[in-house]
């Protein structure tokens, strides 16, 4: 998948009579996660074949990465298929045959809380006490409750009250806390574990939202995001079989891997013309990057009638009438001054400035043998110190004290003894920058103080994700932070140059990718739809 050399045009093709050229339009994508390869794959199917894919990393899938462990298939990133009725991820698995081993503990019906399956969660306080599962249960009533009423500010327009800040998280505590300190009936000594495990809880939602903290997650945006009906379903050969089904049939010359982009140069005719009249002094051009095949500056795109030119890393020149670009939310806030000539729209930038993404990483502890009971389900790690505190920020030091539990993977036939920890935020970052024997020696001795079992093993393998550190990728998926609104995703996803520039040839840069989906971001069937859309909007153009 190396060569970037274009496809042939053909003087016959039926889309030669377009709005603009009169030839292939020249497409070029810009990352091989699922919206790139949902995107190309829709261009390929419907004539277009001038199409080329730009992926930085040395592999496709993006933020889907299943890594072999075994008979198992362990994974780094998305892990859900959320919602089967509709949704285009679902429909894929289901007819290929990718469920047919899915079992019953890899199945949920409702919202989902990290891994749900069958068995008990075990509460632990710091002290090394469980908590009583009649304790966890009421609070667990009334924190679902609480979260429902979360959900009727945008569902139904309630208006939010100043002391909340607009924020999920300051609602969310505000409510709880009242609730249980108000309940005459309740014992002094259950309140205070309701209130640790209050904190425990939003620990666990900020890693679902892949948020530092729910404190920084929007109130009256938070019901927006649409939940498909269904159940949810784990894939047991791995969510990569989904992006494999994706590109089986794109071309293997289509797709660039190890091709990182500098700069996309868009309205190049636009911008460029009155200064390329002006000067007949083109020898700098003429002498970039010779040796490179493609095309590069010297093939001047207003003779060509390429309004783009995609600046590669290697510094090769690809020209383009069309750019979708599927990069990362945390891609963009960290590039995309450099990224973009000219300058994005100054509301595309307060979008980008203004949504959410952070890290949720995933730290997997595998055993010789379980030391947990057979009913049990995940280890929850409740801090009884931290009941009163308003915000969880910890210290370098103390990354740790931001893992909310491990959950136990089921079934053992397939992945052995296997515990998978969550984390989120800076925190994550911290871990990232561990080395493995650190976080071994830091996760067994989190284990051992929470259950009481001072003779709880190392593990013999520590495997984690680092999507944080991930230079193409820097964060797991958006959210609507304290700020923005679902309309922050629109305009992120919205074309340039925008409709009202006349005289521009329309739908040069596009933009897809989970963070562009207004109901669905933060998922896998978001980042397929939010592809399919913008290759739609072409295929629409030169229909």
């Amino acid at each position: 998948m190396q060569s970037c050399e274009s496809s042939s045009e053909s003087t016959d093709d039926p889309l030669r009579r377009g709005p603009r050229i009169h030839r292939q339009p020249r497409i070029v994508v810009i990352g091989a996660g699922l919206a790139g390869l949902a995107a190309t794959k829709t261009l390929l199917r419907h004539g277009f074949t001038d199409v080329t894919v730009l992926e930085a990393s040395d592999h496709i899938g993006g933020r889907v990465q299943s890594v072999q462990h075994g008979k198992a298939n362990l994974e780094f990133g998305a892990t859900w298929i959320h919602g089967a009725n509709g949704n285009p991820v679902y429909h894929l698995a289901e007819e290929n045959g990718l469920l047919e081993h899915t079992t019953d503990g890899e199945k949920s019906v409702g919202r989902i809380s990290l891994y749900t399956k069958n068995g008990l969660a075990h509460y632990h306080t710091n002290a090394g006490k469980r908590i009583p599962k009649d304790v966890v249960e009421e609070f667990g009533d009334l924190y679902n409750e609480v979260y429902e009423l979360t959900q009727e500010f945008f569902q139904n327009g309630k208006p939010v009250c100043a002391e909340s800040q607009n924020s999920v998280g300051v609602f969310t505590r505000d409510v709880v806390r009242k609730r249980i300190t108000m309940d005459p009936e309740d014992p002094e000594s259950n309140k205070k574990l309701k209130l640790s495990l209050l904190q425990q809880y939003l620990k666990v939602e900020s890693c679902e939202s892949s948020s530092p903290s729910m404190d920084e997650v929007s109130l009256s945006e938070f019901g927006e995001w649409t939940e498909i009906p269904g159940a949810h379903y784990v894939i047991p050969e791995g969510f990569m079989k989904i992006v494999q089904l994706l590109s089986q049939d794109i071309p293997s010359r289509t797709i660039c891997l190890s091709k990182p982009v500098r700069c996309i140069h868009w309205n190049y005719s636009s911008q460029h013309q009155e200064a390329i009249a002006k000067t007949s002094d083109t020898n700098q051009l003429n002498n970039h990057n010779e040796n490179h095949h493609g095309s590069q500056p010297r093939d001047d795109p207003l003779i060509l009638g390429h309004p783009i030119y995609v600046e590669c890393e290697d510094e090769e020149w690809i020209t383009a009438d069309h750019v979708i670009v599927t990069a990362s939310l945390g891609v963009l806030k960290q590039n995309h001054e450099a990224m973009f000539s000219p300058s994005l729209p100054e509301d595309k930038v307060l979008a980008i400035e203004k949504l959410g993404i952070s890290t949720t990483n995933k730290i997997f502890l595998e055993y010789e043998e379980p030391f947990w009971s057979p009913e049990c389900n995940s280890i929850q790690f409740v801090w009884e110190d931290e009941a009163q505190l308003e915000e969880l920020v910890y210290s370098e030091e103390l990354w740790y004290k931001k893992i909310c539990c491990f959950d136990v993977l089921y079934p053992p036939e397939r992945y052995g003894y296997m515990l998978n920890g969550w984390i989120c935020g800076q925190e994550a970052l911290h871990m990232e920058r561990c080395d493995d024997e650190t976080v071994a020696e830091i996760c067994t001795e989190l284990l051992r103080r929470f259950t009481g079992n001072r003779s709880i093993p190392k593990p013999r393998r520590v495997l984690r994700s680092s999507w944080g550190s991930n230079p193409f990728i820097r964060g797991s998926y958006s959210f609507t932070r304290v700020g923005s609104s679902g309309g922050d995703f629109e305009r992120l996803a919205t074309p340039l140059p925008y409709a009202n520039s006349t005289k521009a040839s329309p739908l040069q840069v596009l933009f897809a990718g989970e963070a562009t989906h207004r109901k669905y971001y933060s998922t896998t069937h978001g980042a397929l739809l939010s592809g399919q859309r913008e290759a739609t909007r072409l295929i629409e153009m030169y229909r």
